[in-house]
């Protein structure tokens, strides 16, 4: 409630004096220097849990950190003497053994 209070306020102070900066709008955008979140991301982060900012929104991703759809890469895992190796493609190096937890390219990201 008291950011709608705050929001009406800076811009009744807007459409009041066209030349002046409200104090509102001073604050906003030290915030915005500051943390690259305006008042509202902050609140919006703050209610929602996410991590969400308007930058991201202008730069052409989503507005939130956590809505944004990674791409999972194919990995091929084999099993060597005492640990587990990953490559980007199948048998780099002519290795015979099962690959150990392949990960295909359409999975779901993890969770």
């Amino acid at each position: 409630m008291l950011a709608v209070l705050v929001a009406l306020a800076g811009c009744t102070a807007v459409a009041a004096a066209p030349g002046a900066v409200p104090p509102l709008a001073g604050i906003e955008g030290l915030t915005v220097m500051g943390t690259d979140k305006t008042i509202t991301d902050h609140y919006v982060s703050f209610t929602t849990g996410k991590n969400c900012f308007t930058v991201r929104k202008n730069l052409g991703l989503t507005y939130c950190v956590e809505d944004e759809v990674g791409v999972q890469d194919e990995v091929f895992c084999y099993r060597t003497l005492g640990r587990v190796n990953c490559f980007a493609v199948p048998a780099p190096h002519g290795e015979s053994q099962p690959t150990v937890g392949h990960i295909p390219a359409a999975a779901p990201p993890p969770r």
